[in-house]
């Protein structure tokens, strides 16, 4: 039996190695950019789910209130970057609005107060959440101080600034 001789076919086994190589980068590539996509469209959409639960949270509050205009109908937390020691790397969305949800919860006690009454009551927040540490908020712990808080329009915005704490 004869073996044909291999030079004749080097042409073609290196134009089909090419094309094979070829295919394997050009996947990862376009793997990569979606992945990049899916990505940004993850953040996006969960911006926007934030977002729809705060309107359907101010739609709830606003017919429980609509006859009441001196009380605080809802809660707006504003996250604030520490200047002295900044979170690093930068907080991604999904912890951004995990913090601002739980802090969201633990000051809904101030809805319904009245707004001439919010001396008292900021006290009472700064109380409950001076250095507080919000623990397992998407694998990291983080400790939260409350910066200003003001009413504007029956809303009480609440800047906050977090701080990743080291384990150990």
């Amino acid at each position: 039996m004869r073996v044909p001789p291999f030079e004749r076919y080097a042409r073609f086994s290196q134009g089909a190695a090419l094309l094979v190589v070829g295919a394997i980068i050009g996947a990862a590539v376009y793997q990569s950019i979606f992945f990049t996509s899916f990505n940004s469209l993850k953040n996006v959409t969960m911006e926007m789910e934030d977002k729809l639960q705060q309107y359907e949270d101010d739609i709830k509050r606003l017919n429980q209130f609509k006859d009441q205009h001196t009380v605080i109908k809802s809660i707006q937390p504003v996250l604030e970057e520490a200047r002295e020691k900044p979170v690093s790397p930068p907080l991604d969305e999904l912890t951004k609005n995990e913090l601002k949800k739980r802090i969201k919860e633990d000051l809904s006690v101030l809805i319904g107060r009245s707004i001439y009454d919010i001396d008292s009551d900021a006290k009472l927040a700064r109380l409950l959440l001076e250095s507080k540490v919000y623990m397992d908020v998407h694998g990291s712990n983080f400790r939260v101080g409350i910066k200003t808080m003001l009413v504007v329009d029956n809303v009480l915005r609440v800047w906050f600034v977090p701080v990743k704490l080291t384990p150990g």
